[in-house]
């Protein structure tokens, strides 16, 4: 691998060689930074999108320091170096080579890391169906940070054998232990990967919890509510949930407005009328237009519901408010009538339980046959004394 760099410094002392290697390495970084990067952001320049401006700056610093410390790699192993020194091989490696190298490493793994989180950052500020979620990152990052470790315990020949065997155990030990987290990590990417939805979107979860997604994380979802609540839901449950996205596949919504009129009402004037305030008003849409919808026949109403569109569902609410408003007044002013349910109650005087055939209670009968007795009785008595 290295032969043709021997070959060019053969016949060079160990000082020409160093001071050669270490001049090409400066001249190498010299040359990518004012000149290829130069040139490269020139080009990306003219160009629209920002994601090119983006990887070109995140890859400036690994660029640069790679063309410089090869320079310092490539001393540990020339053999007019390595020979001519007063270390040792393994010195030479231990001090120059996998220093060189681990920094090389870490600065491109940093790169890594910067070139994804702002790039995703970047489409998430754009919006749109494609939007990715802040979990990517997270996982993304988690990815790089297992990576870079892996390859410098590899560099500085660390036997990773043992430790992927001691990982094995604890993972198990920690699956077992942080199982509702675990659960919630898969449950976020699976999440993702379903589009079910991305920060800003209004969602209602079948137990009633409604909001808007404010932030997207490794165990769980926090949810904006209508009364400025931070609701954090874990990411199991929202995977385990039925979701209804009121923001998809578009954010416009339409909103229902139940109303009724008497029976005898001119129902073309008053569908006319209904739609005139719905169009007045600056919360509904202008496409789809407004239109009314004939229910059914109610108890008491012909039972009507006005159907418009707004603009995000979070003015639903808002806009079913101003328009019960403006048909109130509006119906008020026109005459028409707004029925409510009504009823005729009629209170009849039953006879009481114990009466006889012609009205009288028992006791009535009771007491007007004693009277009768002590009549016939005081007669009888008259009768003797004549």
């Amino acid at each position: 691998m290295y032969g043709p760099l021997s070959d060019a410094l053969a016949g060079l002392s160990a000082a020409e060689a160093t001071v050669g290697l270490l001049l090409v390495s400066l001249l190498a970084a010299l040359g990518m930074e004012f000149v290829v990067l130069r040139a490269a952001r020139r080009y990306v320049s003219h160009t629209d999108g920002a994601y090119d401006d983006i990887v070109l700056a995140e890859l400036r610093l690994p660029v640069v320091v790679t063309a410089a410390l090869t320079g310092v790699f490539l001393l540990s192993q020339v053999p007019a170096v390595r020979g001519s020194t007063l270390f040792s091989a393994a010195a030479l490696d231990n001090f120059f080579g996998r220093p060189s190298l681990s920094v090389i490493v870490l600065v491109w793994a940093y790169a890594a890391n910067r070139v994804v989180n702002r790039l995703v950052e970047e489409v998430n500020d754009r919006g749109g169906r494609f939007d990715f979620a802040p979990v990517f990152s997270n996982v993304w990052t988690l990815v790089v940070l297992l990576g870079g470790a892996a390859t410098l315990l590899w560099l500085w020949n660390i036997e990773i054998t043992p430790l992927l065997g001691a990982a094995g155990v604890a993972g198990i030990a920690v699956g077992f232990a942080a199982k509702d987290t675990v659960a919630n990590f898969f449950g976020g990417i699976a999440l993702y990967f379903d589009d079910t939805y991305k920060l800003g979107d209004f969602i209602v979860l079948d137990d009633g919890t409604s909001g808007s997604v404010v932030k997207v994380g490794i165990r769980s979802t926090t949810l904006l509510t209508r009364d400025e609540l931070m609701v954090t839901v874990p990411n199991s449950v929202l995977n385990a949930a039925k979701i209804t996205n009121e923001s998809a596949p578009q954010r416009r919504r339409r909103i229902r407005v139940p109303l009724g009129v008497a029976y005898g009402t001119d129902v073309d004037a008053f569908e006319a009328l209904a739609v005139e305030v719905a169009d007045a008003e600056s919360l509904v849409l202008d496409s789809p237009k407004p239109r009314m919808r004939f229910r059914r026949f109610g108890d008491s109403a012909l039972e009507y519901e006005l159907l418009c569109w707004v603009s995000a569902p979070t003015r639903r609410r808002r806009a079913q408010h101003e328009l019960n408003r403006a048909l109130y007044v509006a119906m008020t002013d026109a005459g028409v009538e707004i029925p409510y349910p009504k009823r005729d109650v009629t209170f009849t005087r039953a006879p009481p339980a114990n009466a006889g055939g012609d009205g009288r209670t028992a006791v009535d009968a009771e007491t007007e046959a004693e009277t009768e007795s002590d009549v016939e009785a005081d007669e009888r008595v008259a009768g003797v004394d004549d």
